[in-house]
């Protein structure tokens, strides 16, 4: 039984391996004949495909050599016609050179009869002037000089009348101007002024508090003069010290501290160095604030901290009796309308106006003119070109070279210019009305001259047969030039010359 077993079952094995294996042979070759029937076709594919793309190009060729003779022949085209066009310039130019040259033998004649009648011109006029000389008696020389001064003289007398015109309408038309301007901006600061001495007195409450000042042995009066560099003087005057001293800052300190010390009684070396040290910490800060308060008045912002002290200073300062700050804002003040009104910039105006005699704060301490002082200081604290050139001609030592320049000028003598502004030594007075009729004196042909209304104008008479009514007006404007470079002085001076010719008879 086993032995059926095993037998059917090698049996079995060996069937299904000829089943499997007729089985496997089929799809072998059923694959192999797809295979070749998709090689048959894939190789009728690429043919095909062949003769497409050859198809194709043949065709390109075709259209692009098509394109080519037509291009090339376009261009032959317009070669053809470039070369036409430029025979055709050709053939003009051709024209136009003989036209030129055929011209340019025409003028070469004519110049040459012009050359030859030239000559005989010249000839001619040689030939007339000897005869003119024979007729006349007269060199050329001669004659061309007497033709001159008869020019000369006709040109002296028409530019003279010419001058005459012009300085009358352009003064009529600037002074007109100017008036309106400066009376609008002086309308616009109305500033009083008041002449301020430069001599501090400090009033007592009786002639006893003289000794306690002086103390024993003048301890009190020379401890207080040390401290403040300030000399008392203690004299006949009743009930009234005076303090006396160049500095007006030093001079302010010793009038607070002596007036709080007369107040407080008790007046001792340790009490007046106190109330000394009191004293100038409370002006350093009046000086702060009055800085601080001339600008904002002024609306001149984003000065240094240390010009603005300066500015205070000037608080104390006196020019001539007015007060330099007040002067200074004044100033400004004008300057900025002026230049509103002239259309120029009101903010350097009104800059260098305020800060102009500024150098004035610190002249006691440094040498040179207060202009130089204030350049140095403006250029120290980083003032702009324009502010510092404005306010460096007000007293003309510098050339003005902008119309700021002029306006701090003329603002600076209006403000000067004003009544009872400034008050002047009687000397100084009168030296200034001598030197302006001695400038009038050294003229040639003037017989007389007078300084009136206070060196405001001088009247100058000449003599009729040295100067004529046109040669009148030069004489003014070269004594206005010399009154103008060789004088300082406030405002303006009028010169008037005047001459007059009489005639007297007497009937019988």
């Amino acid at each position: 039984m086993i032995l059926w077993l095993i037998v059917a079952a090698i049996v079995g094995c060996l069937a299904g391996y000829f089943i499997r294996k007729n089985i496997a042979e089929g799809k072998i070759n059923n694959a192999e004949k797809l295979a070749d029937k998709i090689e048959k076709e894939a190789i009728k594919d690429a043919e095909t495909k062949k003769k497409e793309l050859l198809l194709e190009a043949k065709e390109e060729v075709h259209r692009l050599r098509n394109d080519f003779e037509r291009e090339s022949r376009d261009r032959r085209n317009e070669q053809q016609k470039i070369e036409k066009r430029l025979l055709q310039k050709e053939e003009s130019l051709d024209r136009k050179a003989e036209g030129i040259e055929a011209k340019e033998n025409k003028y070469n004649k004519k110049l040459k009869d012009l050359e030859d009648k030239e000559g005989k011109i010249e000839g001619l006029i040689e030939e007339q002037k000897i005869k003119l000389e024979e007729v006349s008696g007269l060199t050329q020389e001669e004659a061309k000089r007497i033709l001159m001064n008869d020019v000369e003289k006709e040109a002296k007398h028409e530019a003279a009348m010419m001058v005459k015109e012009i300085e009358s309408q352009a003064k009529e038309d600037a002074d007109k101007k100017a008036r309106e301007i400066i009376a609008y901006s002086i309308q616009k600061c109305a500033a009083d002024h008041v002449a301020e001495t430069t001599v501090t007195v400090v009033e007592l409450p009786n002639d006893e508090m003289k000794g306690r000042i002086i103390g024993r042995e003048g301890r009190n009066i020379r401890t207080l003069e040390t401290l403040t560099g300030i000399d008392l003087i203690i004299d006949d005057t009743p009930e009234a010290v005076i303090l006396s001293g160049f500095d007006p800052i030093r001079r302010e300190v010793a009038r607070i501290a002596l007036e709080r010390l007369i107040v407080d009684g008790r007046i001792h070396p340790a009490r007046i160095e106190e109330m000394v040290e009191k004293a100038k910490k409370d002006v350093e800060e009046i000086i702060k604030e009055t800085g601080e308060q001339a600008t904002f008045d002024t609306g001149v912002y984003g000065l240094h901290p240390e010009l603005m002290r300066l500015l205070g200073r000037l608080k104390y300062r006196k020019s001539y009796g007015q007060n330099v700050l007040k002067h200074a804002i004044e100033v400004s003040h004008l300057a900025g309308i002026m230049a509103t009104e002239l259309g120029q910039d009101p903010k350097v105006a009104k800059r260098a106006g305020l800060l102009h005699d500024i150098g004035k704060a610190v002249d006691h301490e440094v040498e040179g003119p207060h202009v130089e002082i204030g350049m140095n200081l403006l250029k120290k604290y980083k003032e702009s070109k324009a502010v510092i050139h404005a306010m460096s001609t007000h007293h003309g030592d510098y050339e003005p070279e902008s119309l700021e320049a002029i306006l701090i000028t003329a603002a600076d003598a209006v403000s000067a210019a004003r009544p009872g502004a400034r008050r002047e030594t009687l000397e100084s007075y009168i030296k200034r009305l001598e030197k302006l009729e001695e400038i009038a004196n050294k003229y040639e042909g003037v017989e007389k001259s007078f300084a009136i209304q206070a060196g405001r104008e001088i009247r100058i008479v000449i003599k009729p047969e040295s100067y004529n009514d046109e040669q009148m007006v030069m004489l003014a404007r070269d004594i206005t030039k010399n009154v103008e470079s060789e004088l300082e002085y406030p405002g303006q001076i009028k010169v008037n010359v005047i001459r007059e010719t009489r005639a007297i008879e007497y009937a019988k």
